[in-house]
């Protein structure tokens, strides 16, 4: 785990307990990125659905600047000012379409949430640009999430443990949808569900899974 400082922009809480980001690249445009917070490289050739972190950092306000990764000339890929809150948790996602930087609150403490400790707890975040609003079932099974738009992210639900097929598809439609790989939950453990990808050319839509919280 790292340590990132305080951006100029805001002041630094110095008596509160460390704030934690992670980087998730999901723009397919090119190879791998680089990411800078306040100027200092923290993810390096960060490839397409890729992560990095987390790291613990002070709750202030950050800039965050995006580059093509191996270019001798920078080319800017996008840059924002995130602000991190106190005792929170948050996975910062280079997504596609115009090339933004999008902030994506996690539970702070996901155990502490669940009441259930023999289930699984999962959401859904929409990181597909050209998609629709999109929902998720379980394939021959229940619909998880209905309604779910571009850069949109869903509550926690609870589930059983183990490994699952879903299906992404138009919100409100009965297609068949396109069929994700396995995605394994593990009992008493928060995960995301990210679409990535494009429902029309290259890459294709696809989801990845990521354990939240994991300091």
């Amino acid at each position: 785990m790292n340590a990132m400082k305080c951006s100029r922009l805001a002041s630094a809480h110095t008596a509160c307990p460390p704030s934690y980001i992670r980087i998730l690249n999901v723009y397919p445009c090119y190879p791998a990125v680089d990411v800078f917070v306040n100027g200092n490289l923290i993810a390096n050739n960060l490839a397409y659905k890729q992560f990095a972190g987390y790291f613990t950092v002070a709750p202030c306000t950050y800039h965050i600047k995006v580059i093509s990764s191996g270019n001798k000339k920078e080319c800017l890929i996008a840059e924002a000012c995130i602000q991190i809150c106190p005792k929170s948790a948050m996975t910062i996602a280079v997504v596609g379409g115009c090339a933004a930087v999008l902030g994506i609150a996690e539970e702070y403490n996901p155990c502490r949430r669940m009441r259930n400790r023999c289930k699984a707890y999962v959401r859904f975040v929409n990181l597909s640009a050209n998609s629709p609003s999109l929902d998720v079932a379980i394939t021959g099974g229940v619909r998880l999430f209905e309604n779910v738009p571009y850069t949109a992210h869903t509550r926690y639900v609870p589930i059983d443990p183990g490994t699952y097929e879903m299906q992404l598809k138009p919100a409100g439609s009965n297609q068949q949808g396109i069929a994700t790989q396995p995605i394994e939950l593990m009992q008493c453990t928060a995960a995301t569900v990210y679409a990535v990808g494009n429902a029309v050319g290259e890459p294709p839509l696809e989801a990845i899974t990521s354990v939240d919280g994991g300091f």
